[in-house]
């Protein structure tokens, strides 16, 4: 068989949780002014740990879970926007992360300045970025405001612009964090087919949603985590039923110092 697209072997990710025992303002003062400063606890937490997983090309999978179980730490390691703490990752092609889209994008540039920035990044070349720039300006529906600074636009425009830049990329791998959730009805309903369109061109897709139907309609397979292990992988239909038939609650919500759980 092929190489994978994407192999993880024994990642883990570990975040340091800050506990602050200070209980009031008062306290916080006194503390504050002390010789032994705030009391301030700390303890390690892993939000994922032994993943082993293999994505091959053309694969759509589906991960799901709880909140707090680890699925966008783990797009985050794939997207190769997070380190792991153990382990070995390899992504073979050109990875377009849908994920915290915008967040990126300098506030003094424009919006056509700060797409050439974001574009150069994926290694495209200034030509390579002109042929596809009014392909990213009529998607995202920005004409009017591409010369204006991107601080004055509001959040749903930066989404808007960071979406029609990641699917013009022409990706060898798709990293989804349901975006198409952002701006109004007609834009999420263009972007949901824009995903479905690229999806269904043999891209490999690794894909967080909390859209079971939507899941078992996609994915050729999904994978379950649970308080940051896998649980299951496997047939998206069998994963997706048993995930509706656990009742494991919820992780707890936890304080990390550095990232994001």
């Amino acid at each position: 068989m092929n190489q994978p697209r994407i192999e993880l072997r024994d990642v883990g990710k570990q975040f340091t949780l800050r506990h602050n025992a200070t209980n009031t303002l008062k306290d916080g003062v006194l503390q504050l002014f002390s010789r032994k400063g705030f009391n301030v606890n700390h303890e390690t937490f892993w939000a994922l740990k032994d993943i082993n997983l293999k994505v091959y090309d053309g694969e759509v999978t589906g991960i799901i879970g709880n909140n707090g179980a680890g699925k966008s730490t783990l797009l985050r390691i794939v997207a190769q926007t997070m380190t792991p703490t153990t382990g070995q990752v390899w992504v073979r092609g050109r990875v377009t992360p849908l994920l915290s889209l915008g967040l990126g994008f300098h506030p003094d540039l424009s919006g056509r300045e700060n797409v050439y920035n974001n574009t150069s990044f994926y290694g495209l070349t200034r030509s390579q970025t002109d042929a596809i720039y009014p392909d990213i300006v009529a998607f995202s529906e920005l004409e009017r405001f591409m010369e204006a600074p991107v601080k004055s636009y509001s959040s749903g425009m930066r989404v808007r612009l960071g979406l029609s830049i990641a699917v013009n990329l022409d990706p060898d791998i798709l990293v989804i964090d349901e975006v198409w959730s952002a701006g109004d009805k007609d834009f999420r309903e263009k972007s949901k087919a824009k995903m479905l369109e690229l999806i269904q061109s043999g891209k490999t897709v690794l894909l967080i949603s909390h859209n079971l139907h939507l899941v078992k309609q996609l994915c050729t397979r999904a994978i379950l985590l649970n308080k940051g292990t896998i649980e299951m992988q496997g047939d998206a239909r069998e994963i997706v039923q048993h995930y509706r038939q656990s009742d494991a609650p919820p992780a707890a919500r936890l304080e990390p110092v550095n990232g994001t759980l």
